[in-house]
C-alpha cells in the first residue's frame, strides 16, 4: 500500500462540542445502576399523582366550606406528623430493610389515595376524611423519605452521587411545573374522582417498579428503631459540624427568604394579579435550569462553599424581588433564585451522601426531613407577619437581605463548612473505602 493509499490521520476532537456536553446533566448514576433507574422512575410517576392531589384535595376543602381557613388547616395537620414520623423513619431505615419500607409506605400511601377517591364518589362526600388522609399522607412521607435518601448513597457510585443528586432534583421540579398543570386541567374538565383515581394509578405503578428494587438489609449490629437511636443520630450531627453548618445554612434561608405565603398580595402590588401563577413556578423555572446544566458539579470538590455561594444567591435574588417594581423583573429574581437554591441543595446532598456512614445515614436523612419541612413553614408564618408590619414587598426585600447575612455569619462561624473538601475529608475518605472506590480527579 503506498502513502497515497494510507487513511487520512483522525481529526482531533472539537472542544465546543466537549464543553457544550459538560454542561449537560450527568447520566452516569443512570447507566450504572439499575436500581436507580427504577427508583428515579417509580419516583417520577408518584411525584405526577401526587400533584394531582396536591392540587385536588384543597380544592375539595374549598368546595365544601367555603373557608380560606379551614383549606390553611391543611398545613397545620400535616406538619406535626412530618416532623415527628420523620425522625421515627430515620432511625427505622436505619434498623430495617429500606426496600421494605419503601414498599409498605407506598401501599399504604396508595390505599389513603383509594379513601379520597372512594369518599369522593359519595353523594355527600365528607370533610374529615381529607383531613385524617392528609395528616396520615404526611406521616407516612416522613416514614418512607429518609428510607429512599439513604438508599441512594448504597446503589450509586460514591463519585456519581452528586449527579444523582441532580437527576432526582430535575425529576422533582419538572414534576413540580407539569403535575399541578395537569392538575388543573384534570380537576377542572374530569372532576375530583377521576384526579384521586390517577394518583392511586400512579402508585401501583410505582409500587411495582419498587418491588424489583435489590434488598437493602440494615446492617447486622443495627441498632433497634428508639429515641436512644435518634439521639445519637443528632449527636453525631451535632459533632460534624460542616454537616451541621448544612442544615443550619437551609434554615435561615428558609426562614428568612420563603415569601410564597404573600404571593397574592404581591402580584397585586404589582398590578399584575395575572402573575401570580408565574411567581409560583418561577423558581421551579430556575431550579430545573440549574439541574438541566448540572455536568459542571462534578467537576466541584468544595461543596460547602457552594451551600453557602447558592443560599446567598437565594437571598439576594429574593431582596431584588422584593425591591423591583417591573413584574418580569421580579420573576426572573425568583426564576434566579430557584437556580441559586437548586445549587445549594445539590451540594448539601452530595456532601450528606458522602460523608455520613452507612448505618446513619437513615437517622441523618430524618433530621434533614426536619429542617426542610420546617424551614419553608417557619419562613411563610415570618414573611406574613412582617408583612403586616411594613408592607408587603419591604417583607420580601428585608428578609433576602437577612438570609444573605445570617448565611454569612453561619459561614464565619463554622469554618469546617467553608474548608470542607471531598478529596481530603476523612468522613469521605471513609465513605469511599466502604464503597471499595478511590478518589480520581474528573476530567
Amino acid at each position: 500500500m503506498t502513502d497515497q493509499d494510507d487513511p487520512p490521520a483522525p481529526r482531533a476532537p472539537r472542544r465546543a462540542p466537549r464543553r457544550a456536553r459538560a454542561l449537560l446533566p450527568d447520566l452516569a448514576p443512570w447507566h450504572s445502576s439499575r436500581d436507580f433507574r427504577l427508583l428515579w422512575t417509580a419516583g417520577l410517576v408518584t411525584a405526577f399523582g401526587s400533584f394531582l392531589t396536591l392540587v385536588a384535595l384543597p380544592l375539595q376543602i374549598k368546595e365544601l366550606t367555603g373557608s380560606a381557613a379551614a383549606v390553611g388547616a391543611i398545613g397545620a395537620v400535616e406538619l406535626v406528623p412530618l416532623i415527628v414520623f420523620g425522625l421515627y423513619g430515620g432511625a427505622l431505615a436505619d434498623a430495617v430493610d429500606r426496600r421494605r419500607l419503601i414498599l409498605l409506605t407506598e401501599a399504604g400511601l396508595g390505599l389513603l389515595a383509594a379513601v379520597l377517591l372512594i369518599n369522593s364518589l359519595l353523594p355527600d362526600p365528607m370533610l374529615w376524611p381529607l383531613y385524617v388522609v392528609a395528616a396520615l399522607t404526611s406521616a407516612l412521607t416522613g416514614l418512607q423519605r429518609p428510607a429512599i435518601d439513604a438508599v441512594v448513597a448504597r446503589i450509586v457510585p460514591h463519585g456519581q452521587l452528586t449527579a444523582a443528586a441532580a437527576l432526582n432534583a430535575l425529576r422533582w421540579q419538572l414534576s413540580a411545573i407539569a403535575g399541578p398543570s395537569l392538575a388543573g386541567v384534570v380537576v377542572a374538565y374530569a372532576g375530583l374522582p377521576l384526579a384521586y383515581g390517577l394518583d392511586l394509578l400512579t402508585f401501583a405503578v410505582s409500587g411495582l417498579l419498587a418491588l424489583r428494587l435489590t434488598a437493602a438489609p440494615p446492617a447486622h449490629d443495627a441498632e433497634p428503631p428508639s429515641l436512644r437511636a435518634i439521639g445519637e443520630g443528632a449527636r453525631y450531627a451535632w459533632r460534624r459540624k460542616e454537616l451541621l453548618g448544612t442544615y443550619a445554612v437551609d434554615m435561615a434561608a428558609m426562614f428568612f427568604a420563603f415569601p410564597n405565603a404573600i404571593f397574592p398580595f404581591l402580584a397585586d402590588e404589582l398590578d399584575a394579579p395575572w402573575a401570580l401563577g408565574l411567581m409560583y413556578a418561577a423558581g421551579s423555572v430556575g431550579s430545573v435550569a440549574v439541574s438541566a446544566t448540572s455536568g459542571w458539579t462534578a467537576r466541584i470538590h468544595r461543596h460547602g462553599r457552594m451551600v453557602v455561594a447558592g443560599a446567598a444567591v437565594w437571598g439576594l435574588a429574593m431582596a431584588a424581588a422584593g425591591w423591583l417594581s417591573d413584574v418580569w423583573l421580579v420573576l426572573l429574581c425568583l426564576a434566579v433564585a430557584g437556580g441559586g437554591d437548586m445549587i445549594s441543595g445539590l451540594f448539601r446532598s452530595t456532601l450528606w451522601n458522602q460523608t455520613i456512614p452507612e448505618k446513619l445515614r437513615g437517622r441523618l436523612a430524618g433530621i434533614e426531613l426536619l429542617s426542610y419541612a420546617t424551614g419553608p413553614q417557619l419562613g411563610q408564618v415570618r414573611t406574613g407577619s412582617m408583612a403586616g408590619c411594613v408592607g408587603v414587598r419591604a417583607s420580601v426585600w428585608s428578609g433576602g437581605l437577612a438570609c444573605v447575612a445570617s448565611v454569612g455569619l453561619l459561614a464565619l462561624a463554622l469554618p469546617r463548612l467553608m474548608a470542607y473538601d471531598a478529596r481530603t475529608d476523612e468522613h469521605a475518605r471513609e465513605t469511599r473505602e466502604t464503597h471499595g472506590e478511590t478518589w480520581t480527579a474528573p476530567t
